[in-house]
């Protein structure tokens, strides 16, 4: 499988914040700096327990992360960087490059080529970004609509019939969008695995059947919890049972 050249360099470039400032972020970049990683991961770690949550941090920690040669961390962070700021450039590449060295090489099911579509279109924006977008179109459809009132002529106020109509749709769709990008930063149903060889078994047990194995940093959906396991279904749908303590939701 050949990938973009752009994809043979991880960016190691740290970003800034909010809390750029803070002495605790700086502390935590000059141990980066330094190639103290498994150290500046620990600092950044703090921050985010203590002074809240920013892209920028979850998108440095997976950084530290990656280069401490924790891949599953790495990638957990990046993607909830992805969470918070859905077109974070640099955080969308490191991630991809980060899959690229994930042993699990795992067929998605084929999808429906419509809902294949479907959600590269919703993903094209973030949920303020379609919002945005729609309250500029509807906008936009009120002034069409003042000129189909107001308009002389027939074919004036036929043209701008159809032009508000036609805002009109894509300006409910993109709230709609906007709608399903929310609850899909806010979904807790995926996670990922975070120990080196994870075996999945047939029941929420240890004598249960081995059906296949998971490694670190493989993505799976949660489907249900029972005590200490999760019952989980990575890309290809083949639905099993892991310990929780392998696992870290998103």
């Amino acid at each position: 499988m050949k990938h973009s050249l752009s994809l043979v360099f991880f960016f190691i470039t740290l970003a800034t914040c909010g809390y750029a400032d803070e002495p605790a972020v700086s502390k935590a970049n000059e141990l980066y700096a330094k190639g103290q990683y498994e150290a500046a991961a620990a600092a950044y770690e703090s921050i985010l327990l203590n002074e809240g949550v920013a892209p920028e941090l979850f998108y440095n920690l997976g950084n530290a992360y990656f280069k401490s040669n924790e891949l599953g961390k790495a990638i957990l962070n990046f993607e909830r960087a992805l969470r918070l700021a859905p077109d974070y450039a640099d955080a969308k590449h490191n991630l991809e490059f980060a899959n690229l060295k994930v042993v699990d090489n795992i067929d998605v099911n084929d999808e429906f080529f419509l809902k294949k579509w479907f959600d590269l279109l919703v993903k094209l924006r973030s949920s303020n970004g379609w919002f945005y977008f729609g309250a500029v179109i509807f906008i936009l459809t009120l002034l069409s609509v003042l000129l189909f009132v107001f308009g002389k002529s027939v074919l004036v106020r036929k043209l701008f019939f159809y032009i508000g109509l036609t805002g009109f749709i894509i300006s409910i769709s993109a709230i709609v969008f906007s709608g399903i990008r929310k609850q899909q930063m806010l979904r807790h149903d995926e996670a990922i695995v975070l120990s080196g060889v994870v075996v999945v078994k047939s029941a929420p047990d240890k004598s249960g059947t081995d059906l296949y194995q998971l490694h670190e940093g493989t993505k799976v959906t949660v489907i249900s919890i029972l005590g200490d396991w999760f019952e989980v279904k990575p890309g290809n749908g083949n639905v099993g049972w892991v310990e929780v303590k392998h696992l870290e939701k998103i």
